[in-house]
Parts: structure tokens; sequence; C-alpha cells
């Protein structure tokens, strides 16, 4: 087996100009893929960060950021080494607040999940350092920056600047005033199946890549990433390796988020009772496959805009949830339930009964899981019909 090393790989070792807070399995299926893709991809280094554990960060160092990520189609994989994170680090790192204090990082990208902006009783911790490390940018005077939300929430760019805003307010209202000056809030629709992976299957891909690697990443052949926004100080050219940059990235948002992730909600509420553990599994299921379908019809009705191409969209949809050999686990998608319905079928349900309809089919498919009815019923604003 070979040793996983840029030598070896014919990798080089671009210099750091975006950090990434979130480090995991996605973020080395996606934003790292579009860098290494990118026609300038010997301009931009990433430095990955992870938000609480050492582990995988440990894991990358020892060798040299690279990984092999796996793209699984549903009879053969495709390997490749990717080169374009040359650094890992733990969240609480000092090297975190030194990168963003440096004037050659130009972007900042997040991966933190949906519940990482929540401002309540606890401030959100990757938010809380990434402020930090804006303080330190300021006081270097290191010039203009982008933050990228690469989650899954709607708006997230407006959503990262509100959150970002509330910290740096809280502590001191002359930062606020500098970031609302100096940082951009890019907002993106992202969107690439990657599942998480057991021990046993981290082996079984040492073993088919030929790579002696310890943090081996496997995604599907599809990829698909939309931003909007500003990138004062520079950005790889992405368009390159296919990222769209539009005027308005909400329709493209609307469309991932709903008939993507609104149906991984449906198939892990409806699936685990019928005895399927995986998407694939589920959506083989005549039961569940109607029950994702007929949202899909409810939700396709106020997604109009052509570029969408939303019969295009679906028929992609079918063949990525039906492929075996990706195992999205339903487990997996269950985590976080409430806050997932409340931005991925709620909003659905919301504009049909605007219509005057019922919003049958979407109350349909989470019939089968009251705790998710009772979401949908309790989040509806006072005096929806």
């Amino acid at each position: 087996m070979t040793p996983i090393s840029r030598g070896s790989a014919g990798l080089d070792s671009p210099p750091v100009r975006i950090v990434h807070l979130g480090l995991g399995n996605f973020h080395r299926a996606h934003q790292t893929w579009y860098t290494e893709h990118a026609a300038d991809r010997a301009e931009w280094g990433i430095a990955g960060f992870t938000v609480r554990s050492a582990g995988l960060a440990d894991r990358l160092m020892a060798q040299q950021g690279l990984y092999s990520l796996i793209e699984r189609g549903p009879e053969t994989d495709d390997v490749e080494v990717i080169g374009s994170l040359v650094e890992a680090h733990a969240g609480d790192s000092p090297r975190f607040v030194e990168l963003l204090a440096a004037p050659a990082t130009s972007i900042v990208t997040l991966t933190i999940t949906e519940a990482g902006y929540r401002l309540d009783d606890r401030p959100p911790l990757a938010l809380s350092r990434l402020v930090m490390g804006l303080e330190a940018r300021r006081l270097a005077r290191g010039g203009p920056l982008a933050i990228v939300s690469c989650d899954n929430l709607p708006a997230n760019g407006a959503a990262t600047r509100t959150a970002v805003l509330g910290l740096a307010t809280a502590l001191d209202r002359s930062l606020a005033g500098w970031i609302d000056e100096m940082v951009s809030f890019v907002s993106t629709s992202v969107d690439r199946i990657t599942p998480h992976l057991t021990d046993a299957e981290l082996g079984q891909l040492r073993a088919a890549s030929g790579w002696d690697d310890t943090a081996p990443v496997v995604t599907e052949p599809f990829s698909d990433w939309v931003l909007q926004g500003d990138f004062p100080g520079g950005r790889p050219q992405w368009e390159s390796a296919g990222a769209r940059f539009v005027d308005d990235v909400e329709p493209f948002e609307r469309r991932k988020l709903w008939l993507l992730n609104g149906a991984h909600t449906i198939l892990a509420a409806s699936g685990p009772s019928r005895g399927h553990e995986t998407v694939a599994a589920a959506f083989a299921d005549p039961d569940c496959r109607a029950l994702v379908t007929g949202f899909w019809d409810e939700a396709a009705r106020h997604l109009t805009n052509e570029s969408l191409d939303i019969p295009g969209y679906l028929s992609q949809l079918r063949q990525r949830f039906a492929n075996p050999r990706i195992a999205h686990r339903l487990t997996d998608i269950a985590d976080q339930a409430p806050a997932k319905v409340r931005v991925r079928l709620l909003p659905v349900l919301l504009a049909e009964r605007a219509a005057g309809r019922e919003g049958a089919a979407t109350l349909r498919a989470v019939a089968d899981a009251p705790e998710l009815l009772a979401i949908l019923t309790f989040t509806a604003p006072e005096g929806t019909p």
C-alpha cells in the first residue's frame, strides 16, 4: 500500500489563502474539491479547523493534509488525492487567529451545521472563535475578507452576518463597525451527498484505493455549488470547476432545501419504521417513495424560475437516491430534526396554504412520524389556514 504524501501523489503545497471552520467530510468532498479543480489551484491553499475534536486534524496533518476522495457511482469508484487542504488543526489552535489576521487570507468558509448559527443562552462556539479572529484581523489591519457559509439554512449569508455582528456588537461596537465595512458575507447553495463511514468501511476504502490513508472520504459523483456575493480580497476560479455565481441564490437554495433535504427528512421519518436504514433502501420502498414524490409535486409548484430546471433536477435526485453504493444512513439525517423541518418542510406547507390548498401531501409525508407533524403544527404562524 502506497504511503500518502505530496511527493507520492505529485501534489504541491499552495499558499494558505482560505481558512475553513468546521473541518469534516462534507467540506473535504465539496469546497476542497472545487478548489483542487480550479484553474488557479496553485494559488489557493486551505487551512481547515475542526470545531471541537482534534482527532481528524491530527490524522490529516500526519499525512500533510492529503486524503483520498472516492466518488462512488452505482457500479464503479473513481479515486483521487486532494491536495488543496494544506493545514488541519483543532478549533482552539492559536493558528486560527494567526491566519485570520494574516493579509494573505482572503476567504473564510464555514460548515458548522444549522445549529452553529443560533444565538441563544450560550453563544455558538464556532462563530465566537470567528469573531475573535476578526478582532485580530482588525487590529493587524489585515484588510477585507469574505465569509462564505456553506450550511443548509435559508439565506445563509445573511444569517451569518446577523450572528457575527450580534456577537461582535456585544464584544466591541467598533469591531462591529469594522466588520460592517470590511467583511462581505456570501450566500451559497451547496449540494453533494457525503455519508458518514464506519471504521470497517474506512479500512475497506484504504484497501480499495491503494493509499495508506487514515482519513478517506466517500461521496457521490454529483456536485453543485451556487454562490452570491462579493469577494473583496479575491477568490479562486471556482467557476472553472463548475461552480456558478449568480445575482440571486435564493431560488437555487429553495430548490435544494426543499427537494433534496426535504425528501431526506421525509425518508428519515418514514424509512426506519419500515425496516430501512439508508436513503437508497427507503427510496426503493414504493410507500416511502410515494410520500417523497407527492411532496415533490407540491414543492415544485412554488419553484417556477426556469433556470432551476426542476424536471432535470428531480431526475437527477431519483438517480442519486437510488444509488445503492452510497450508504447514506437515515439516522444521520434524522439528527436535529426540529431545525430541519422548519426550513425544509414548513415553507412548502405554508406556500400551499397561501395558495388556497391544504398541503395534504406534505402533511401525509410526515404522518408516520408524529413528532415531525407536531413540529409542523407548532411552528406554523398563528392564523395560518
